[in-house]
């Protein structure tokens, strides 16, 4: 039976473990930190066998080379085109990267960066398929649009958005309550945002993460995700009204609540 536990590195990054616990192998996704990892492994008795990469900001690839000296693990997965020279195991999207009974499909989510990348597999883990999206989808959040297109993050977050509602959603940050606060700046009379923000609170009050999100529930809530939602649109054309911003497609749309939220 595999399980997936949240590590926690700097203020607010997780490092994702996925731990085989009858074979006592660990998979790590981001580590942007070695002694987080090393302690947890050594803890629970884990040897680290792969590391899986999204992309290649330092606070996701920053412990690597540490804990490959430390722990020899077998492959470090990640984009072919990355600039970060640690990956001994180059995919592409389309292709499939297998683990402990698992395959994960590599798809390509290019916005936040150019080499960015989610794996997902449909083979449940604790009764529901994983996606791991680094970045590119936060719980009622996207990441910022450093190397990309606002157009061209949205297409990436179009095909995040067609997996299944069950999704579990694994991302790089605890940005949950932020992401919420902007959220509800664009959309107060949102009741269900106002339902999930006093979830949210009550989870960090008693110390726990809030993730993973689901698939469902942020077609439903996350406005990064709602460029065809009505309300969403008369908020960005509202917005673009004052900024002095053509709003009418779907990627104007996006575009404008990307930089609302950016300005926010």
């Amino acid at each position: 039976m595999l399980t997936i536990t949240p590590i926690s590195a700097f203020t607010d990054n997780y490092i994702w473990c996925i731990e085989d616990r009858e074979n006592s192998k660990a998979l790590i996704v981001d580590p942007g930190q070695a002694d987080p990892v090393s302690e947890y492994l050594r803890q629970e008795g884990l040897e680290l066998d792969t590391i899986l990469v999204t992309h290649h900001h330092p606070d996701h690839t920053g412990g690597i080379a540490e804990l490959r000296q430390r722990h020899s693990p077998e492959r470090v997965t990640g984009p072919a085109d990355s600039p970060f020279d640690g990956i001994t195991n180059p995919v592409h999207p389309g292709d499939t990267v297998v683990w402990g009974g698992l395959e994960f499909s590599v798809i390509a989510v290019p916005g936040h960066t150019l080499d960015h990348i989610a794996f997902y597999t449909p083979n449940r883990v604790n009764g529901a398929p994983v996606l791991f999206c680094g970045d590119t989808l936060f719980a009622c959040g996207c990441g910022k649009v450093f190397e990309g297109t606002a157009a061209q993050m949205r297409e990436s977050l179009a095909s995040l958005r067609e997996l299944p509602d069950s999704t579990r959603v694994f991302c790089g940050h605890e940005y949950t309550l932020a992401n919420l606060k902007f959220a509800r700046s664009w959309l107060p009379d949102d009741s269900g945002l106002a339902d999930y923000e006093a979830e949210c609170k009550q989870m960090r009050d008693r110390g726990e993460p809030t993730l993973p999100s689901t698939m469902e529930r942020e077609k439903k809530l996350n406005p990064f995700l709602r460029w065809d939602d009505p309300d969403v649109i008369q908020a960005a054309k509202a917005y673009g009204e004052q900024k002095g911003l053509k709003v009418s497609s779907d990627d104007e749309v996006f575009a404008a609540v990307r930089r609302g939220k950016d300005s926010f």
